[in-house]
C-alpha cells in the first residue's frame, strides 16, 4: 500500500528545497573542447536586459526562444554550447565550442562560434573573462610542457596534476594580449563527466578569486583615513586619561565627526569585506576537490593562491576588523566623555541646588518677618473695623466704656489673626507634602 500525500499539509517549498541542490548540474565535456567563461557584474535592470539579449540570440541562431528566466540556462546551438548561471552580484556564461579543430590553442575559443556583435551587446561590467583549452595529452610530459609553453606569450605558469594524475591543469592567471585570461587543460584518461566537473571547479576558482579581490581597492582605499582617525582618538583619549581640562563640547564633537565617518566606511564596505571572506572559503573548497599533485618546477594553484590571494583577503580582513575595533573604541571614549559632562552637570546642579536652598531659607525668613508685619496690618484694620462697630453701638444709646472695650479687642484681635494665619500656613505646607 503507497503512502499518499495529497491530504498532508504540503510546505510550500518543499519542490524549491528539492530542486535546489540540482539547479546547477556539472556539464559533461569532450575531449577536445575550446569553452570561454565569463563573469559578469549585474544590476537587476541589466538582467533583466541580458535575459533579452540572450533571446536574441536564439533568433539569430534560428532556435525557439525561451520565455522564462531560470537560474541556470542550457543550450545547445549545434556545436555551440551556452550555459548562464545567475549569481547573487554576478552572471556567468560559459561558450562551449566543441566543433572539431586542428587549429592551435586559443587561436579558436568558445565564443568564436557567437554571431559577429552579440557579444559586444552584453549589458554589464566584465570581472572574469578568460579561455579553457581543453585537449588531449601526449603522455610525454617534456614535450606536453614545451607545447604549453608556446601559447602562454612567455608569462610564468602555475601546473598542477590533479586527481591523482588524470589531467594536467596549465595556467598563468593573467590577462593575455587578447584581454581574457587562459587555461590549458591536458586530458590524461578522465571521463566527459569527470572533465566536466573538473572544468567546472577551474572556472569557479578563476571566478571567485578575483570576486574575492574586489574588496582589496576598497581596503586600501579607506587604510590612511583610518590611520588618521586612529591618531585623533588616541589624542581625546591620552587627553581623557590625563585628566587634562578639556573643552567637553568640542571633543564630543570630534569624536561624532570620527563615529560619522566610520559608519560611513563601514556601510560602503561591510558588505564587500563579507563577500570576500565567502569568495576565499569557496576557492579554497574548490582547490581542495582538485586534489593536486605538484608538477616539478612548478607552483601548484594552491600553492599560488595561498602565496597571493590568502595574504589580499586577510589584508580586507584586518581592515575590517580594524574598522570594527575602531567603532568600539569611538563608543567607549563617547562614553567616557559623556561621563565627564554628567559629573560636570551634576556638579553644576550640586551647586544651583545649594544656592536655591539658600535663597529657600531667606525666602523663609522673609515670609516669616512679612506674616509678623501681616499680623500687625491685619489686626490694625479690624481693629479699625471694630472701633467703627463700637461707635455705632455707642450711638444708638447702649451705654459702655468704649475705651476699655477697644483697649481688650487689641491684644484678643492679634492673637485670633496670627492664630489664623498660621492655620492657612500649615495647611498648605501639608498640601506641599502630600505632593
Amino acid at each position: 500500500m503507497s503512502t499518499r500525500l495529497e491530504h498532508l499539509d504540503i510546505h510550500p517549498l518543499r519542490d524549491e528545497l528539492y530542486n535546489e541542490l540540482h539547479s546547477r548540474p556539472f556539464q559533461v565535456l569532450p575531449t577536445p573542447a575550446r569553452v570561454t567563461q565569463m563573469a559578469i557584474l549585474t544590476t537587476p535592470e541589466q538582467r533583466r536586459e541580458q535575459f533579452r539579449h540572450l533571446q536574441e540570440l536564439h533568433r539569430l541562431l534560428g532556435y525557439p526562444v525561451p520565455e522564462e528566466e531560470v537560474g541556470c540556462f542550457e543550450q545547445t546551438f549545434g556545436t555551440l554550447k551556452v550555459r548562464r548561471e545567475m549569481h547573487m552580484e554576478f552572471a556567468s556564461y560559459t561558450f562551449t565550442n566543441l566543433a572539431e579543430s586542428s587549429a592551435d590553442p586559443f587561436t579558436e575559443t568558445g565564443i568564436t562560434p557567437l554571431p559577429e556583435g552579440w557579444l559586444e551587446q552584453l549589458a554589464g561590467t566584465v570581472i572574469a573573462a578568460f579561455h579553457v583549452d581543453i585537449r588531449p595529452s601526449s603522455h610525454d610530459a617534456a614535450s606536453d610542457l614545451a607545447f604549453v609553453r608556446q601559447h602562454f606569450e612567455g608569462l610564468r605558469l602555475v601546473g598542477s596534476s590533479p586527481q591523482e594524475g588524470a589531467a594536467r591543469i596549465w595556467g598563468t592567471f593573467k590577462l593575455h594580449s587578447d584581454g581574457f585570461g587562459r587555461f590549458m587543460v591536458q586530458n590524461h584518461h578522465m571521463s566527459n563527466s569527470q572533465l566536466g566537473r573538473l572544468t567546472q571547479r577551474l572556472m569557479e576558482i578563476e571566478t571567485y578569486r578575483l570576486m574575492s579581490l574586489l574588496a582589496l581597492p576598497v581596503a586600501r582605499e579607506i587604510t590612511p583615513s583610518l590611520n588618521d582617525m586612529d591618531q585623533k582618538l588616541a589624542v581625546i583619549t591620552q587627553a581623557l586619561a590625563d585628566n587634562q581640562d578639556v573643552d567637553e563640547q568640542q571633543l564630543l564633537g570630534e569624536l561624532s565627526h570620527i563615529a560619522a565617518r566610520i559608519e560611513a566606511f563601514r556601510a560602503h564596505s561591510t558588505f564587500r569585506f563579507s563577500a570576500t571572506r565567502a569568495y576565499h572559503r569557496l576557492v579554497l573548497t574548490r582547490l581542495e576537490a582538485l586534489r593536486e599533485d605538484e608538477l616539478s618546477g612548478h607552483l601548484t594553484m594552491t600553492e599560488f593562491m595561498t602565496r597571493r590571494l590568502t595574504p589580499a583577503v586577510k589584508t580586507c580582513e584586518a581592515v575590517s576588523e580594524r574598522l570594527e575595533d575602531l567603532s568600539r573604541r569611538v563608543d567607549r571614549a563617547s562614553d567616557m566623555m559623556r561621563t565627564r559632562v554628567e559629573l560636570a552637570i551634576q556638579s553644576q546642579n550640586q551647586q544651583l541646588l545649594s544656592s536655591m536652598d539658600r535663597r529657600s531659607r531667606i525666602q523663609l525668613m522673609m515670609q516669616h518677618t512679612v506674616e509678623g508685619f501681616s499680623v500687625v496690618a491685619i489686626s490694625y484694620y479690624l481693629i479699625g473695623l471694630l472701633k467703627l462697630g463700637l461707635d455705632a453701638l455707642y450711638d444708638s444709646g447702649v451705654e459702655f466704656n468704649k475705651t476699655l472695650v477697644l483697649g481688650i479687642a487689641i491684644p484678643v484681635v492679634m492673637v485670633l489673626v496670627f492664630l489664623g494665619i498660621r492655620i492657612v500656613h500649615h495647611h498648605f505646607i501639608k498640601m506641599a507634602r502630600r505632593q
